[in-house]
């Protein structure tokens, strides 16, 4: 009976941890939960090669600017668009009684809206590292050496307008589904070099092959021409003629090695 009782206890005190667990601490458990696999592994300090993020810069709006987009009926997500409208100076006056006024932009991708975000583990192949132990008295162990830099290059899957403006939209989206470090170059550098050994038994041949991994993004960008719209004091965006187009990107994951061990 005692024994019971004791068991209850301790299942009642482990039920009312996990309860009272704080949030911030599960919530890191999910975002560590992204379902890398176990051959994937993370190699941002051992790459001999500093990657460079700067491509996922995120451009906030104004005040005015927020003002300005919260009242359109498309959202307006091309950040190159928001500093447009961050840098635009266009003040009606407030005397301007019955002054009306369009001011063109230009046509303009407005958002990108994502429809799939996949990985693949084995996008480029990088290196391979061999030991031969056939004639060999026991076993031997062999580790992940990159012989040579490596350059890994993204790119959009076919010709659209603006590009440079849409892969920017592409890679925080990615970025935002993801939770990986992505761009659209990433290096591995030589000497790059792992500690996890690999076995190779007697009268075997070992292969280790390096793959760099990257997303397939695919989705639909939103174009439109961008007018400001000016009646007396008052500034509003108007979008016209929009059109819609699909668009697929491979976006290179950084500082990430996939890795395939065979024995011959």
């Amino acid at each position: 009976m005692i024994k019971c009782n004791r068991a209850y206890f301790f299942t009642l005190l482990l039920c009312l941890t996990w309860l009272l667990m704080p949030i911030s601490s599960f919530a890191e458990e999910i975002k560590e939960g992204l379902n890398i696999p176990s051959h994937v592994l993370d190699i941002s300090k051992e790459n001999t090669f500093p990657n460079s993020t700067e491509d996922q810069e995120i451009i906030e709006p104004s005040k005015l600017t927020k003002e300005l987009i919260e009242d359109v009926g498309i959202p307006i997500e091309n950040p190159e668009l928001i500093k447009i409208l961050n840098e635009s100076s266009i003040k009606p006056s407030p005397i301007a009684i019955g002054y009306r006024g369009m001011v063109y932009l230009g046509r303009w991708p407005i958002n990108y809206q994502s429809a799939e975000s996949n990985i693949n583990w084995e996008y480029q192949h990088i290196n391979k590292n061999e030991m031969n132990n056939v004639g060999g008295e026991k076993a031997q162990e062999m580790s992940y050496y990159q012989q040579e830099e490596k350059e890994i290059n993204g790119a959009l899957t076919s010709k659209i307008s603006n590009p440079e403006q849409i892969k920017t939209m592409m890679l925080l989206k990615a970025s935002e589904n993801t939770k990986l470090p992505l761009s659209y170059q990433a290096v591995i550098g030589h000497n790059t070099k792992l500690t996890n050994s690999y076995n190779i038994p007697m009268e075997k041949h070992g292969i280790l092959d390096a793959y760099a991994p990257a997303v397939n993004e695919k989705g639909q960008v939103t174009f439109g021409e961008v007018y400001i719209e000016l009646k007396g004091s008052n500034k509003t965006i108007q979008i016209k003629n929009v059109t819609k187009q699909g668009i697929g990107a491979w976006i290179p994951v950084q500082d990430y090695l996939s890795f395939s061990f065979k024995v011959k």
